[in-house]
């Protein structure tokens, strides 16, 4: 008996270029970019005064009247994961408890969940009359913390900040019972879910599974750390859209930010049996790791994501001239990028040079554990479009870079699509798709 093929069925998005999947679509290809000032918080003091933030939102408007009192105990993460989660079900015709309790047409305990997170950082006005309480003369007291600070902490706190409070708080609105995980390899995380829920799937574990990533990446301690790190730009503070330049030689850091992408991945037979809408195929999934001693970026030669890009165009059974399109992680950060483009070119050979590259994050800004589901997205809607939209901010390559950048939006028919991300601590990912036949 043949393994079950995984087919894409569903899409839900949220990301600083709208609050779905369409309006995501529309910026990019219309090469708006959704980083600007920061104001979640006052950047005051930072060296990066720039974001990609999701536009305004009523979480409310996507859970169950009947358990809307556990919006109390959702982070900006787990907010951003309902709401996506929403929409992948709504565009997958999949109808679950949370969309209409009266019509269910899927059996809970064959549907899984598998969201990458990120380190979710709390929300400092929860902590900081706690920390007020717990200083003698002008400094942190760990026993007057214990005996008086943690008392203003609600006992409930941790539960909106655990990474795997996202799966959790979807899983009870849609009454997942199915397989449940936590990825938590920072920009790694959403490829690994979705590639670890396709597993499931074609082991016969379940017959859907809804996979992504989210991250909120627009607090001030995210962002502070990698300011001090000297991975957020420090330039074009006045002039946003410029900020984040992946493979640009006058790149000079990354632009953080915040989105979540999910996908609904679905039994190919199953899904044909009820008539769904299949927006591309699974065909492809590789993993790799190549650990840096200096840890700030990954290693120069790109090796790890070399492995992973060959792993997952061995999986497909394809070669690299059948490749139509690469999105590549490409965060804006010089060292990184190069690495990237070597390991491609390593992993491709001379088809590398030939294959349209997309980079997204120019416009997207660099939001973490969501950034390879919502590239997942962008290649999805790439395909079905049969269009590649322009690259933003990659006016002249960085030397040694010899990817072909896509600098003018291009009408393609995409048959194979690759998308790939990593670490800076080491982990890689690649996925690759196909367009239905």
């Amino acid at each position: 008996m043949s393994p079950a093929r995984v087919v894409i069925t569903g899409l839900g998005a949220i990301t600083p270029l709208g609050l779905n999947v369409s309006d995501t679509w529309a910026g990019l290809c219309a090469g708006r970019v959704g980083i600007d000032t920061i104001t979640a918080f006052d950047p005051v003091g930072f060296n990066c005064k720039i974001a990609g933030q999701v536009p305004d939102y009523n979480i409310r408007q996507f859970i169950p009247k009947n358990i809307r009192k556990s919006v109390k105990l959702m982070s900006r993460d787990i907010e951003l994961s309902v709401i996506a989660a929403h929409e992948a079900f709504l565009n997958s015709g999949l109808i679950t408890k949370g969309i209409d309790q009266d019509n269910i047409n899927v059996n809970p305990e064959r549907m899984a969940i598998n969201i990458g997170a990120g380190l979710i950082s709390c929300d400092l006005v929860e902590l900081a009359p706690a920390v007020a309480a717990s200083v003698t003369n002008g400094k942190f007291d760990i026993h007057k913390w214990g005996k008086d600070g943690i008392e203003l902490v609600t006992p409930l706190w941790l539960l909106k900040y655990l990474p795997n409070m996202l799966a959790c708080h979807v899983g009870i609105i849609h009454d997942i019972q199915g397989p449940s995980n936590t990825i938590t390899c920072a920009e790694a995380a959403s490829h690994l879910a979705i590639a670890e829920a396709s597993q499931v799937i074609v082991r016969g574990s379940s017959d859907y599974a809804l996979a992504g990533g989210t991250e909120a990446k627009v607090n001030p301690i995210v962002i502070i750390r990698q300011c001090l790190l000297g991975r957020a730009t420090s330039r074009n503070n006045d002039e946003p859209a410029s900020a984040c330049r992946p493979f640009d030689a006058n790149a000079k850091g990354s632009v953080f930010g915040e989105a979540a992408g999910v996908i609904i991945l679905e039994n190919l037979d199953k899904a044909k049996k009820r008539d769904a809408k299949i927006y591309a195929e699974v065909v492809g999934i590789g993993h790799g790791n190549s650990i840096n001693q200096e840890y700030e970026h990954i290693k120069p030669d790109g090796y790890g994501l070399q492995i992973a890009i060959e792993k997952a165009m061995a999986d497909a059974q394809i070669k690299p001239e059948q490749l139509d399109l690469i999105i590549p992680h490409g965060t804006g950060i010089p060292a990184d990028d190069m690495a990237e483009a070597r390991a491609i070119n390593a992993a491709l050979g001379q088809a590398a040079q030939k294959i349209p590259v997309w980079p997204t994050k120019s416009m997207l800004s660099n939001t973490g554990a969501a950034g390879g589901a919502v590239d997942v997205i962008a290649a999805v809607c790439a395909m079905n479009e049969s269009k590649i939209p322009a690259a933003k901010n990659c006016d002249k390559k960085a030397k040694g870079c010899n990817l072909n950048i896509v600098n003018q939006t291009k009408e393609k028919d995409i048959r194979y699509a690759l998308s790939c991300s990593y670490t800076y601590g080491g982990q890689t990912t690649a996925i690759v798709l196909k367009r239905p036949d």
